[in-house]
């Protein structure tokens, strides 16, 4: 399985059914996006990339053992 979708769109989709579902407000959300692109602008960018690259990396090689071995 190859994480084909965007993080972004994925973590958009979450906060806009916190929103709705009151879970979290606008005004937590607004703050949470604009810390998001503030911190996309850092140095901390690249170890936030690389590491979001390493869990999918696991996720697709635990996926991948499971379907070499048969599913059992």
């Amino acid at each position: 399985m190859v994480i084909s979708f965007s993080l972004a769109l994925l973590f958009g989709v979450i906060m806009f059914f916190m929103i709705r579902s009151g879970v979290i407000k606008w005004g937590p959300a607004i703050v949470a996006i604009l810390f998001g692109f503030s911190l996309a602008s850092t140095g901390a960018a690249d170890p936030i990339e690389d590491f979001l690259n390493g869990v999918s990396d696991a996720v697709d090689n635990v996926d991948d053992s499971i379907n070499d071995s048969g599913g059992e």
